[in-house]
Protein backbone atom coordinates (compact mmCIF):
# COMPACT_ATOMS: atom_id res chain seq x y z
CA UNK A 1 0.00 0.00 0.00
CA UNK A 2 1.09 3.71 -0.63
CA UNK A 3 0.13 6.63 0.99
CA UNK A 4 0.96 10.38 -0.23
CA UNK A 5 -0.49 13.66 -0.80
CA UNK A 6 -2.36 14.66 -4.34
CA UNK A 7 -3.78 17.74 -5.25
CA UNK A 8 -7.46 16.78 -7.30
CA UNK A 9 -10.74 18.77 -8.82
CA UNK A 10 -13.79 17.57 -7.69
CA UNK A 11 -16.41 18.40 -10.14
CA UNK A 12 -20.41 18.82 -10.09
CA UNK A 13 -21.77 16.02 -12.70
CA UNK A 14 -22.01 17.54 -15.53
CA UNK A 15 -18.05 18.66 -15.46
CA UNK A 16 -19.14 22.54 -15.25
CA UNK A 17 -17.93 23.28 -11.93
CA UNK A 18 -14.98 22.39 -10.27
CA UNK A 19 -13.68 22.25 -6.59
CA UNK A 20 -9.82 21.68 -5.77
CA UNK A 21 -9.25 19.12 -2.97
CA UNK A 22 -6.06 18.17 -1.60
CA UNK A 23 -6.16 14.19 -1.11
CA UNK A 24 -3.97 11.19 0.25
CA UNK A 25 -3.35 8.59 -2.70
CA UNK A 26 -4.30 5.28 -1.00
CA UNK A 27 -4.06 2.20 -3.04
CA UNK A 28 -5.91 0.51 0.04
CA UNK A 29 -8.75 2.38 -1.00
CA UNK A 30 -10.79 1.29 -3.58
CA UNK A 31 -13.04 4.50 -4.33
CA UNK A 32 -12.48 7.80 -3.79
CA UNK A 33 -13.66 9.51 -0.98
CA UNK A 34 -14.62 13.49 -0.65
CA UNK A 35 -16.00 15.05 2.61
CA UNK A 36 -19.53 15.00 2.40
CA UNK A 37 -20.15 18.73 2.49
CA UNK A 38 -18.15 18.91 -0.88
CA UNK A 39 -20.20 16.80 -2.66
CA UNK A 40 -23.06 18.59 -1.53
CA UNK A 41 -21.74 21.99 -2.58
CA UNK A 42 -21.15 20.21 -5.91
CA UNK A 43 -24.65 18.98 -6.52
CA UNK A 44 -23.94 15.08 -6.17
CA UNK A 45 -26.76 12.69 -5.35
CA UNK A 46 -26.50 9.91 -3.54
CA UNK A 47 -26.92 6.90 -5.14
CA UNK A 48 -26.69 3.68 -3.07
CA UNK A 49 -24.92 2.83 0.63
CA UNK A 50 -22.37 0.38 0.33
CA UNK A 51 -20.46 -1.41 3.02
CA UNK A 52 -16.87 -0.78 3.07
CA UNK A 53 -13.97 -2.59 5.34
CA UNK A 54 -11.47 -0.84 6.96
CA UNK A 55 -8.04 -1.20 7.16
CA UNK A 56 -8.19 -2.80 11.14
CA UNK A 57 -11.20 -4.84 10.28
CA UNK A 58 -14.03 -3.14 10.70
CA UNK A 59 -17.25 -2.80 9.01
CA UNK A 60 -18.99 0.34 7.82
CA UNK A 61 -21.49 1.71 5.30
CA UNK A 62 -21.40 5.03 3.73
CA UNK A 63 -23.26 6.73 0.40
CA UNK A 64 -21.28 6.60 -2.59
CA UNK A 65 -22.68 8.66 -5.93
CA UNK A 66 -20.72 9.33 -9.31
CA UNK A 67 -19.34 12.87 -11.01
CA UNK A 68 -16.42 13.44 -12.52
CA UNK A 69 -13.04 14.48 -11.21
CA UNK A 70 -9.98 16.09 -12.49
CA UNK A 71 -6.98 14.33 -12.11
CA UNK A 72 -3.51 15.33 -13.42
CA UNK A 73 -5.42 17.20 -16.36
CA UNK A 74 -7.44 14.00 -17.55
CA UNK A 75 -11.20 14.42 -16.28
CA UNK A 76 -12.97 11.47 -16.24
CA UNK A 77 -16.29 9.72 -14.46
CA UNK A 78 -15.73 7.86 -11.15
CA UNK A 79 -17.35 6.98 -7.62
CA UNK A 80 -16.90 9.27 -5.14
CA UNK A 81 -17.82 8.09 -1.76
CA UNK A 82 -19.76 10.74 0.83
CA UNK A 83 -16.92 10.64 3.68
CA UNK A 84 -17.24 12.29 7.03
CA UNK A 85 -16.34 16.44 6.68
CA UNK A 86 -13.57 16.10 8.83
CA UNK A 87 -11.90 13.21 7.21
CA UNK A 88 -8.90 13.72 5.06
CA UNK A 89 -10.38 13.28 0.91
CA UNK A 90 -9.26 9.99 -0.33
CA UNK A 91 -7.58 9.22 -4.24
CA UNK A 92 -8.30 5.44 -4.38
CA UNK A 93 -7.33 3.17 -7.21
CA UNK A 94 -10.75 3.06 -9.15
CA UNK A 95 -10.22 6.47 -10.18
CA UNK A 96 -6.37 6.30 -10.60
CA UNK A 97 -7.36 3.71 -13.28
CA UNK A 98 -10.21 5.22 -14.61
CA UNK A 99 -8.05 8.38 -15.42
CA UNK A 100 -5.32 5.28 -16.84
CA UNK A 101 -2.80 6.76 -14.41
CA UNK A 102 -0.29 4.28 -12.07
CA UNK A 103 1.08 5.18 -8.38
CA UNK A 104 4.70 5.48 -8.00
CA UNK A 105 5.93 5.42 -4.60
CA UNK A 106 9.15 6.25 -4.58
CA UNK A 107 8.43 9.70 -6.45
CA UNK A 108 5.43 9.88 -4.71
CA UNK A 109 3.38 10.58 -7.90
CA UNK A 110 1.29 9.56 -10.19
CA UNK A 111 1.77 8.65 -13.56
CA UNK A 112 0.64 7.81 -17.44
CA UNK A 113 -0.20 4.32 -17.94
CA UNK A 114 -1.76 2.19 -20.89
CA UNK A 115 -4.89 0.54 -20.63
CA UNK A 116 -4.85 -3.21 -20.38
CA UNK A 117 -6.93 -5.46 -23.10
CA UNK A 118 -6.49 -9.23 -22.57
CA UNK A 119 -7.35 -11.03 -26.16
CA UNK A 120 -9.29 -14.35 -26.55
CA UNK A 121 -7.05 -16.79 -28.02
Amino acid sequence: MSIFRYTLQVGDPEGGQFEEVEALVDTGATFTVIPAGVLQRLGIDRKERVRFQLAEGNVIERDIGETQVRVDGRVVATVVVFGEDESPALLGVYTVERALLAVDPVGQRLVPTDALLMTAL
